[in-house]
């Protein structure tokens, strides 16, 4: 029998959710496809998370507030890339693409357009855990840290920690959650260069199944929200550095 959370219909419910001794990640699921989302609604369930299905974009801009969401492009009333568009524009939640498509010119504008990241499908649940759990974990431990003196000034460029907020000449800069955390973890040492392993075992996971092209696509995006490519300076072969432009 179909659980009545993997229904496809126009509206979001929460499904069950095993029990766990840990504060369970809530996953907003976003899938038309009736035999794909049973399966991540039970895998996701059985690795201890909740999970709300949505099976239109409209149902997903609807849904409850999530700690992260996996949104498939191929919906049957709007493009996914819509949909994370809207999400993106009212929230930083951590949002990873489902699609089929896996041209890079996808692949850049998924980022492009707010997404942290990107999966193609056919792909291993492992793998996807692995995502989630890497796009989730550094946002949960900033917000849970309570460091009061987390706001770091590098010229007109202000990085607030805490409130993972970031402001240039006073003006807010909307950044994803990845976005922010290659951001904040490149203002670490303003000048210095780091590889793009570095950027991809520290902002991503150790484990990173993706190519490293995936650093660039962010790094593009943040150089185009700053208004100055000079921002973030690519050295050649090697990787990148933050300073403020001369």
């Amino acid at each position: 029998m179909i659980p009545k959370s993997a229904e496809a219909s126009s509206r979001a419910a929460p499904t069950r959710s095993v029990p766990t001794t840990l504060s369970a990640v809530h996953i907003l699921l976003v899938e038309d496809d009736r035999s794909i989302a049973v399966s991540l609604i039970d895998g996701l369930q059985a690795a201890g998370y909740t999970v709300t299905h949505a099976a239109t974009g409209a149902a997903a801009l609807q849904a409850p507030p999530a700690d992260a969401v996996l949104l498939d492009l191929g919906l049957p009333d709007m493009d996914g890339r819509d949909v994370c568009r809207a999400l993106r524009s009212r929230s930083n939640v951590p949002i990873i693409m489902l699609t089929a498509r896996g041209d890079e010119f996808d692949r850049v504008l998924g980022l492009e357009l707010g997404a942290d990241d990107y999966v193609t499908k056919p792909f291993s649940f492992r793998e996807l855990v692995a995502r989630i759990r890497a796009v989730t974990r550094r946002s949960a431990a900033t917000e849970s840290s309570g460091d009061s003196n987390a706001t770091q000034m590098i010229g007109p460029l202000e990085i607030d920690r805490r409130t993972r907020r970031v402001r240039l000449q006073g003006v807010e800069v909307i950044l994803t959650a990845k976005e922010f955390d290659l951001l904040a973890y490149l203002a670490i040492d303003p000048g210095a260069v780091f590889t793009r392993t570095d950027i991809l075992e520290n902002v991503w996971d150790v484990n990173w199944f993706g190519p490293t092209k995936t650093v660039d696509a962010h790094v593009a995006a943040i150089r185009k929200k700053l208004g100055d490519q000079r921002w973030i300076e690519a050295v050649r072969g090697i990787g990148f550095r933050l300073e403020q432009p001369g």
